[in-house]
């Protein structure tokens, strides 16, 4: 189970990379943020748009928690993506905008989250409508993970068309004692 310091810590990771892989695709041509590389979501900014959609629909989610945290409260009047794949920004810029400001209220929920917060479950509907139970803290590995998982495959685009990230190991931010 994580804790509120391995939150933090995601957090921090996520806005590190999210700056990393912005900044690198900024150097892109908006034809080659577009283009189609046979990504699961075709192009760098469809993967990026997916990972923003993902992220509002587990912090609206999250929002639902008994714990009501104050972060969120502005997300949970915000319409619900219809779908996944659902292209909310047509320009990189725009969407950095919008990913900076997503990245400061995760950093600012997850300073809200206390170790009993992690040890209830959340009720929520899925894509499909169905109401899922499942623990809180798994649902927030999930959450981090997933973001984790799709800037794998847009290091790999930025890599294919020859920009490279640097580091990009959670390592890097782990402090020494």
């Amino acid at each position: 189970m994580p804790t509120p310091h391995n939150l933090a810590l995601m957090a921090r990771y996520n806005r590190w990379m999210n700056e990393k892989i912005y900044t690198a695709a900024n150097t892109l041509t908006a034809e080659e943020i577009e283009k189609d590389r046979g990504a699961y979501f075709k192009s760098i900014l469809g993967t990026l748009n997916h990972v923003y959609v993902a992220d509002i629909i587990w912090l609206q989610r999250f929002s639902e928690h008994p714990a009501h945290f104050s972060a969120l409260a502005p997300l949970a009047k915000r319409a619900k993506p219809s779908s996944l794949d659902m292209a909310l920004y047509h320009r990189l810029p725009d969407l950095w905008e919008a990913r900076a400001q997503m990245d400061s209220t995760i950093t600012k929920f997850t300073s809200e989250i206390t170790q009993f917060d992690l040890n209830q479950t959340l009720t929520y509907k899925n894509m499909a409508g169905i109401p899922m139970t499942k623990p809180f803290s798994d649902l927030l590995q999930h959450f981090f993970n997933h973001q984790t998982h799709h800037r794998g495959q847009v290091s790999t685009l930025l890599l294919q068309a020859g920009k490279d990230i640097g580091v990009t190991d959670l390592l890097a931010l782990i402090d020494n004692v």
